[in-house]
């Protein structure tokens, strides 16, 4: 793989020219200040002051006995830590404002290639559905996904000369709380051939996708040969596409052959001997409930699942087994008073 191949799969690349073809979406280029915003790991998880009043977590219940309990209890001299203060970004705010408003109030964030799937847990709604630029905000700072934007997109180009691109893009897409998981796929092109389709949402069975398999892959085919095929500049790629309840045809993304890009129900071997024997396209769906593929799909972090030392279960615990043998050893220890 090589630098180029991975550019052209960043969305302002792409999207401009298959825009007709995809869902409404609005770029902003984003400020150095905010991207080292997003890749600051060493101060405090702090989110940005919002000059339009906004909050991150507007359904929280605010409980202010509670938040006494997290007041940081004032010291005197060295001892006394200086709060640190909050960063802000008014013009960036402002203009993701006015997209949110035209794009109907309610987008999706992205970057040059990648979504924060990973923090949706982390919102009120538990998706990546953001109606300000503080929820966006939480989300781009909670994700850990993101990191591979940012610091790793190149790591397996075989020409790599940088580590990261020159510029960062936030996208906003439209919002559509009545999409339908089992019409999204991921499409698989070698040499501006398509050798495979899969069932992008592959932890579960729909019986729908057995009735309309052959009217879903006409309608792929066609959509490739008519718009994709000769308008994307890489000749090994994948693009993800979702149909529409009337049958139409909508790219959501473009990512490179391999690397970091997921095969799905295809192994990139199978994929690869497709390519070199010229079969015809191999369109795979989940056929029944035995043949879903779990994976880790979680609305936790990563660190959550991980039980190794160090992990955040592993602190968890510790912290936990600290506590009952304090209660166990306080005069009040073992009470049911």
């Amino acid at each position: 793989m090589r630098t180029e191949e991975v550019n052209w799969c960043q969305i302002q690349e792409w999207y401009p020219k298959f825009k007709s073809v995809s869902i409404r979406t609005i770029i902003h280029e984003l400020p150095e200040s905010f991207v080292e915003y997003l890749l600051d790991d060493v101060g405090p998880f702090i989110l940005p002051i919002s000059v339009s009043n906004e909050d991150a977590l507007p359904n929280r219940i605010h409980n202010p006995i509670d938040e006494e309990d997290y007041q940081v209890s004032e010291g005197s001299g060295d001892e006394a830590e200086q709060p640190v203060s909050p960063p802000s970004f008014p013009e960036l705010e402002l203009k993701i404002k006015e997209s949110i408003e035209i794009l109907g109030g309610a987008v999706f964030p992205k970057l040059n290639w990648s979504s924060p799937k990973d923090s949706a847990w982390i919102s009120t709604s538990g998706t990546l559905c953001c109606t300000s630029f503080s929820e966006i905000a939480l989300l781009l700072r909670s994700s850990d996904s993101l990191v591979h934007d940012l610091c790793h997109a190149y790591d397996s180009c075989s020409n790599k000369t940088m580590s990261r691109p020159p510029n960062f893009f936030l996208a906003l897409r439209k919002w559509y709380s009545s999409l339908l998981p089992e019409m999204e796929f991921r499409c698989f092109v070698w040499g501006h051939h398509l050798v495979g389709i899969s069932q992008r949402e592959v932890t579960t069975f729909y019986p729908v996708l057995l009735e309309k398999k052959s009217d879903l892959q006409l309608l792929i085919e066609n959509l490739f040969m008519d718009n994709v095929r000769l308008n994307f500049e890489s000749e090994n790629y994948t693009f993800d596409i979702y149909v529409t309840r009337d049958e139409r045809v909508k790219i959501v993304d473009f990512n490179p052959w391999g690397a970091f890009t997921l095969p799905l129900l295809f192994t990139w071997e199978e994929l690869g001997q497709n390519a070199r024997e010229g079969n015809s396209v191999d369109f795979r769906i989940v056929e029944s409930q035995c043949g879903i593929r779990p994976g880790l799909k979680t609305a936790v972090p990563q660190d959550y699942l991980d039980t190794s030392p160090g992990s955040g279960w592993d602190q968890f615990l510790k912290k936990v087994d600290a506590e009952f043998k304090q209660q166990g050893t306080s005069p009040t220890g073992g009470s049911d008073a």
